[in-house]
């Protein structure tokens, strides 16, 4: 059995290995008749099993082929990262360890892992070290967990305890946004109760920023969510302007900084995230910038007791009496997996200078991208301050058939979107295994399309 185990996972290394080699060369999206071939593991569930070594082969055999290359050097269609190889390495081995880690008696190295990985990340970010934290699975749950705590204190300070006596016959809470606010803080506001279409919308100027003259005044418990990189421009609100706003009030500010706030490690970027350590929490993906595997996100907070005090479990079968940190305390879910391993394999691989540079590298690599398709004609909708490139290609079917060539020709992979009622092509620039030959390849694919389709 232990043989029969280890060959397994030895055939699996090997595989994925020869995957990864592979991204280099292969098309960044797959091609049709692999996705065709997706039918044949269409079948009734078995009545018998097969062995692993089988399952391994049917896995590769017809759905590596059909993945879009997100884990190369040449995707820029979402803000996703890559995976460094000590992540990814460190992933393997969290899932061999299968550690529940929801309490520190119970699983002591991954729950130790996660606090050391909270407190370097307080340190990088340079927020304030009394912060608290939920490892969850993307910057939706993150968004989540910061606005459970954020409700939990604004009602607390006004005499209602939301987790005993729930929202009917709760104080109002009022919930300021921008208009360019990501839809997964909506869907996080709506999963709290507090609606996705009684926010009180705040404008925005030409690159999604929030425009901190027309706050509207505070009243009783309000939470403000403010943006740390918009997914389209990379544009930062006002954030400091806003806390200093509403300093005094019973209100709290949130920041959804999904890629954005990795900013704040870097010195010549620090202008635009100057004041976000006056805010109330932050939001964050680690399998963006941080490029750690999927999936994995963080909530952070000044405000740990909140945190705590909305998520905590408690039950007679659980050694919850412990003088460190549980980590289930301060999430959604009680069963999780160890995704502070990698978010420490990622800082322990990199250092600080090592994520300073992967950044500079890569928002050096936009304003290529920026300057080589502007030098083409081609409309650079966005002030490239971080790594979003916004192109046009003309009007929405020009930049359709654009987009639909690139994707096609396979060297790259970029998407569309709609800014401002101008239809676009995003660029995202955020993986570690961007070289800058991968940019001018990139550049070269995205000219030819234009070319070839005839766009303006």
């Amino acid at each position: 059995m232990a043989d029969t185990l280890r060959q397994l996972l030895t055939d699996t290394a090997h595989i994925a290995a020869d995957y990864l080699d592979g991204l280099q060369h292969r098309p960044v999206a797959p091609a049709g008749s692999a996705v065709q071939q997706l039918a044949e593991l269409l079948e009734p569930l078995p009545d018998r099993g097969c062995s692993a070594t089988q399952v391994l082969q049917l896995l590769d055999r017809y759905v590596s082929p059909a993945t879009l290359g997100m884990a190369g050097p040449r995707f820029y269609g979402f803000v996703i990262g890559g995976a460094l190889p000590a992540t990814l390495a460190a992933n393997w081995l969290a899932s061999a360890w299968d550690q529940n880690t929801a309490l520190a008696k119970v699983t002591p190295g991954t729950s130790l892992l996660e606090q050391i990985a909270l407190n370097w990340l307080l340190e990088l970010l340079d927020l304030p070290r009394e912060s608290g934290a939920a490892f969850v699975t993307g910057a939706t749950v993150a968004n989540f967990c910061a606005l459970a705590a954020a409700r939990h204190k604004v009602l607390r300070d006004a005499g209602w305890n939301v987790e005993a006596d729930g929202l009917f016959g709760a104080p109002e809470i009022t919930v300021i946004a921008g208009e360019e606010a990501h839809p997964t803080l909506l869907k996080s506001l709506g999963m709290l109760g507090l609606g996705r279409n009684r926010i009180v919308r705040v404008p925005t100027d030409a690159q999604g920023r929030i425009m901190a003259g027309r706050m509207p005044a505070i009243h009783g418990p309000t939470i403000v969510c403010t943006q740390a990189g918009n997914v389209n421009t990379g544009a930062f609100d006002p954030v400091a302007d806003i806390c200093r706003q509403v300093a005094g009030n019973n209100a709290w500010v949130h920041v959804d900084g999904a890629f954005g706030i990795w900013a704040r490690a870097v010195p010549e970027l620090q202008p635009h995230v100057r004041g976000l350590e006056l805010a109330d929490s932050w939001a964050t993906d680690a399998h963006k910038w941080l490029n750690v595997p999927y999936d994995c996100g963080i909530a952070l907070t000044r405000h740990p007791d909140a945190l705590k005090a909305a998520m905590a479990i408690t039950a007679e079968y659980l050694p919850t009496d412990s003088e460190d940190r549980n980590p289930a305390d301060f999430t959604p879910e009680l069963s999780r997996r160890a995704r502070g391993v990698e978010v420490w394999a990622a800082l322990k691989s990199l250092g600080r200078r090592g994520l300073v540079e992967m950044v500079q590298r890569n928002c050096r690599q936009a304003r290529r991208f920026a300057e080589a398709l502007s030098a083409a004609d081609c409309a650079i909708l966005n002030d490239v301050v971080l790594n979003q490139v916004l192109v046009q290609f003309g009007n929405q079917r020009q930049c359709d058939r654009v987009i639909a060539a690139i994707q096609d020709d396979g060297t790259c992979w970029a998407g569309g979107t709609v800014w401002q009622n101008r239809p676009a092509m995003r660029i995202s620039v955020c993986s570690w295994a961007t070289t800058d030959r991968d940019v001018e390849r990139s550049i070269e694919a995205i000219l030819r399309a234009v070319r070839e389709t005839g766009s303006e």
